[in-house]
């Protein structure tokens, strides 16, 4: 099996998605409590962030990796690396 570009931040990945998953369940909770609105918006956008960092990180690690080795190599595969690449980047944007 190939290994990932994000496989030297697993742990690093896995700890910061373990805190966003407490975060929505923090606002779950923050619902069924009938908490003010702004104050759950608050934390919809902490968690927005938090999810932002993390693609960031991912991307960063794709492109260092996947996509360059991909170029070293040549031929269709980097072209399809970069398209992959590419698309990820406008669904990122469009978020």
């Amino acid at each position: 099996m190939a290994e990932h570009g994000y496989i030297q931040s697993k742990d690093d990945h896995l700890k910061r998605l373990r805190r966003i998953e407490g975060q929505a369940r923090g606002l779950q909770r923050m619902i069924e409590e009938d908490k003010y609105c702004i104050d759950i918006l608050t934390q919809v956008s902490a968690m927005t962030r938090a999810l932002q960092s993390v693609s960031l990180a991912l991307l960063e690690e794709h492109l260092g990796h996947c996509v360059a080795g991909a170029i070293e190599h040549g031929g269709p595969e980097a072209d399809a690396k970069l398209k992959e690449a590419n698309e990820a980047i406008a669904r990122l944007v469009r978020s």
